[in-house]
């Protein structure tokens, strides 16, 4: 009987130390989140505790917009900046020229608007200056000033300033309302946004994360700071050879893109000329904010023949050796349809009419598919369609001269004409002729950190998209671009030794808006290329709109090899050749 008491007792103590043991762990374990959450969330607390002295309804919380380097450092594209604001209650001042000579010899401010303020009797509350440093409002809440309030208060900062501005996009006012107006602050508006709710929330979640709920991580599921695809080194020297090519030849824009055509992640996005996100007020024309890379449509003229001239050898109506007469022109129905320079090359190949883009060798190219064959190729690459970039507000393709009886139209959308669409649709199918066919989803953005503590890689794969070519189509596409590059382009002196560079440019009359046909000498030059041909890590698009030169291989050669050499070296992607 006493060894079976004694059993219960030492079944019970070890019952009491267990729980003790659990209740001790369970202590330490809220304390250390606690301290944690006090280190991280310090600010919210101060800014609560401030928000008590005045109510400030001009602060807000945001999620953060990081640019990644390649070694996986991040860079802020878009934050929450705190400051303060110098405030007033005129109901309680004295004297407003004392008021002012105090705070002035602190902090230089307008004296006539403080002082029209300032005199506004039984007026509570009136702001003077916003985003004034925490060292100049110690200095003022230490003279203790009868009638001053400097409360918290957090705003929108951009620390690239111009860096990707189209892409990041900014937060304004839209009647009361504050929200992004333009670019990844718009497309993820509801990501980003917070309120108080969210703070308070996630404090309880990160103190009791073991318990955590399925109710709250649904609810609360969409919250999250952005970590972006675009590579600020290589997005900042992008836009700088836009704009110095640009200036040089005084074009009216310039834009690029650079894409991974495996995965559809971009690496770079650029628009110039640009404009400073932090004081995107001074811009005068809104339409300025735009992006046309995503928002335009275009003809793009010579850079569509690849796709064109793959889709014959897809077809296997042509190959590259295929003979081909030219005489300089083609009669399509009523219309005749002449070579760049309104010369034949006589008896040639069909890498002759690629290498040196020749209109009559596409219309050639375009008769050995058929009109329903080479309109099913054109829009199985996506050109009628969204590529679905995850930015606002993107532009669908005007293709409908492909439903055309005539073949007329036909003719003139084998060599870029009649057809438009925006360049990341453009680059999308160009992705596609260049990794084996497979179509991918452009996306700007590569992982989302939710504020419940999880997050999510956004992973694509080629594998996951569309198949448009057969097996072995780019690798004799790229063959015959490479061969431009080797050959033809500067007569063969952008040749690299150790890498192999698949390129091809394009000139293209722009349509005029106003009474249809073409401005009358005004080009859109385009250049594109992949690297390393065969297996490429990188798709680079640029564009430069009305230059004061002929063709694009004047005003582009030179700064897409600039980028080019730039990748090469910046990556480290080894010699394939």
């Amino acid at each position: 009987m006493n060894n079976h008491k004694l059993l219960i007792r030492k079944g019970f103590l070890l019952r009491i130390r267990v729980l003790s043991g659990f209740v001790i762990l369970a202590g330490l374990f809220l304390i250390t989140r606690l301290f944690f959450i006090q280190s991280v969330n310090s600010d919210y607390y101060i800014a609560k505790a401030d928000g008590a002295y005045v109510d400030t309804p001009d602060s807000f919380d945001r999620g953060l917009i990081y640019f990644e380097k390649k070694d996986g450092t991040r860079i802020s594209a878009a934050s929450v900046m705190t400051s303060y604001i110098l405030a007033i209650k005129p109901k309680d001042i004295v004297d407003p020229e004392d008021l002012y000579n105090k705070i002035n010899e602190i902090y230089p401010i307008d004296k006539e608007a403080f002082l029209k303020k300032a005199e506004k009797e039984n007026d509570p509350y009136e702001e003077i200056v916003k985003r004034v440093p925490k060292d100049v409002r110690d200095k003022i809440m230490d003279l203790d000033l009868l009638g001053v309030q400097m409360p918290r208060h957090k705003w929108r900062f951009y620390p690239g300033e111009s860096l990707a501005a189209h892409t990041v996009g900014f937060m304004a006012y839209k009647g009361d309302e504050i929200a992004g107006r333009y670019g990844i602050e718009r497309f993820y508006n509801e990501t980003l946004s917070r309120d108080k709710e969210d703070v308070e929330v996630n404090i309880f979640a990160e103190i009791f994360s073991s318990f955590y709920n399925e109710k709250y991580s649904t609810s609360k599921s969409e919250r999250a700071d952005i970590v972006t695809t675009i590579e600020p080194v290589v997005q900042n020297f992008m836009e700088q050879e836009l704009t110095r090519t640009m200036k040089k030849f005084g074009s009216e824009a310039a834009n690029g893109i650079i894409i991974n055509p495996q995965n559809g992640e971009i690496i770079a996005i650029a628009h110039v000329p640009s404009f400073d996100l932090n004081n995107f007020g001074k811009v005068e024309d809104a339409t300025e904010y735009s992006n046309p890379l995503v928002e335009n449509v275009f003809e793009f003229g010579s850079v569509v023949k690849p796709l064109v001239i793959a889709a014959a050898l897809d077809a296997d109506v042509i190959s590259a050796e295929t003979p081909f007469y030219d005489p300089g022109f083609v009669q399509v129905e009523d219309k005749k349809i002449e070579n760049f320079d309104k010369k034949g090359r006589g008896q040639t190949t069909m890498q002759t009419v690629l290498a040196e883009s020749l209109n009559t060798g596409m219309v050639y190219s375009m008769r050995a598919l058929g009109k329903s064959r080479f309109r099913d190729y054109m829009l199985a690459y996506g050109i009628g369609e969204r590529s679905g970039v995850d930015l606002p507000n993107e532009s669908k393709g005007l293709v409908s001269n492909l439903q055309s009886p005539r073949e007329l139209e036909y003719a003139t959308a084998s060599f870029g004409q009649g057809i438009s669409f925006n360049p990341v649709v453009l680059v999308r199918a160009l992705s596609a002729m260049s990794n084996g066919g497979y179509m991918v989803q452009p996306h700007v953005v590569k992982k989302f950190e939710y504020i419940n503590g999880e997050a999510k890689e956004v992973v694509y794969s080629k594998q996951d998209g569309k198949k448009v070519l057969k097996d072995g189509t780019s690798e004799k596409i790229s063959r015959m671009l490479v061969s431009i590059v080797d050959n033809t382009l500067g007569g063969g002196k952008y040749k690299m030794p150790g890498h192999s560079i698949a390129a091809k440019t394009g000139t293209a009359q722009i349509p005029n808006p106003r009474g249809g046909g073409y401005i009358e000498g005004k080009n859109l030059h385009s250049f594109f290329g992949y690297f390393p041909a065969y297996d490429p890590k990188f798709l680079v698009y640029i564009s430069n709109t009305a230059p004061v030169a002929r063709f694009a291989s004047e005003t582009l050669t030179e700064p897409f090899m600039n980028i080019a050499n730039f990748l090469i070296n910046y990556y480290e992607i080894p010699p394939d050749r």
